[in-house]
């Protein structure tokens, strides 16, 4: 599993959060019932109850974010918090969820930013009345402007350009950006990273995410048009196995690529059938959003200093396959 330059760099600067323990000499010092709650939640028996609300832009049946939302609750089981989840595609129903969670007076929100415009009002509207807000997975460039604590994701951009680099080195001249949702800012600064960096041409291909035959039918018409495709680049688990079969169909050589993991991703870089993955972790995204906010409401942290906390790219292939199969079974990776 190769993680870029940048990704690593940031992520460790993130994670220098510690906590230091005070001693105490022989003559005694504070007791347990003395002692404040320990930052984080520690001891949820001590810690106090707290309610934290996610919205994000998922469509029915994306395996991606039941793996945010497996991280979300294992660190709210921990951080004693009551973990609500809402999602909606469209951009206006994902404000009016925001809009729900910020009357109900939760204690911090995490949002996020796949159609920025349509949920600023409502993200205001959750910073105004005092709520703390952590963007999390897309429209990180958005998360300081629109008042959030911080962005837990990976850098889309960056994922893109390290997906042409790897076109690059497999030796691809032609490639097919998969985009399954329009107007989703993320996706779009994924496929253009690819044309950044990569040395072939790329074409971006939009298809009806939410109807996998129509998705996969699009795609093996577009390999049947143009035979000089050598790589396919979903950005998303489920569109990599439609690539596939698509792939078989139109009777094509291309290379499938995806971004995200899920078990049947790691069981198709096994047989190899897929080239190479690009891991953003989406159980750390929702599993540090909330220690996150629990930390921030305990003892006033900001996890990276404001700064966006990276949890990818790394690319994986059949090499990590065999060490990635229990943990995308149990989902979460």
């Amino acid at each position: 599993m190769r993680t870029t330059r940048t990704a690593a760099a940031a992520l460790l600067a993130a994670v220098v959060l510690t906590v230091t323990a005070a001693g105490c000499s022989d003559s005694g010092g504070k007791s347990a019932e003395d002692k404040p709650p320990t930052p984080g939640g520690g001891n949820p028996a001590t810690t106090a109850r707290m309610t934290i609300a996610m919205v994000t832009h998922s469509g029915e049946g994306d395996t991606f974010w039941d793996i945010v939302q497996n991280g979300a609750e294992q660190a709210a089981a921990k951080d004693n918090a009551e973990f609500l989840y809402a999602a909606d595609k469209d951009g206006k129903e994902q404000a009016q969820l925001i809009d729900s969670y910020v009357a109900k007076k939760v204690d911090g929100l995490i949002v996020t930013l796949a159609k920025p415009e349509a949920v600023k009002a409502s993200v205001a509207k959750a910073v105004k009345a005092g709520i703390p807000v952590i963007t999390i997975n897309s429209g990180g460039r958005h998360s300081t402007a629109y008042g959030a604590l911080t962005h837990i994701g990976q850098d889309e951009g960056v994922a893109g350009e390290a997906v042409g680099a790897e076109l690059n080195a497999r030796g691809k001249k032609k490639a097919l950006c998969v985009i399954h949702e329009q107007g989703n800012v993320s996706l779009e600064e994924r496929c253009a990273g690819v044309k950044k960096t990569f040395k072939g041409t790329v074409e971006n291909l939009n298809v009806e995410g939410t109807n996998m035959p129509a998705a996969t039918s699009s795609i093996e018409a577009k390999l049947q048009s143009a035979a000089d495709i050598d790589a396919v680049v979903t950005l998303g688990a489920p569109f990599a196995a439609a690539s596939v079969r698509a792939k078989q169909s139109a009777g094509s050589d291309a290379e499938v690529d995806t971004f995200d993991l899920n078990a049947a991703v790691v069981a198709q870089l096994k047989a190899r059938r897929i080239g190479f993955a690009v891991d953003q972790q989406p159980y750390l995204q929702g599993y540090v959003a909330v220690d996150a906010l629990r930390l921030h409401k305990d003892n006033l942290n900001v996890i990276g200093g404001g700064k966006p906390v990276l949890t990818g790219p790394a690319l994986v292939t059949e090499k990590d396959a065999e060490r990635l199969e229990d943990l995308t079974a149990r989902g979460t990776r």
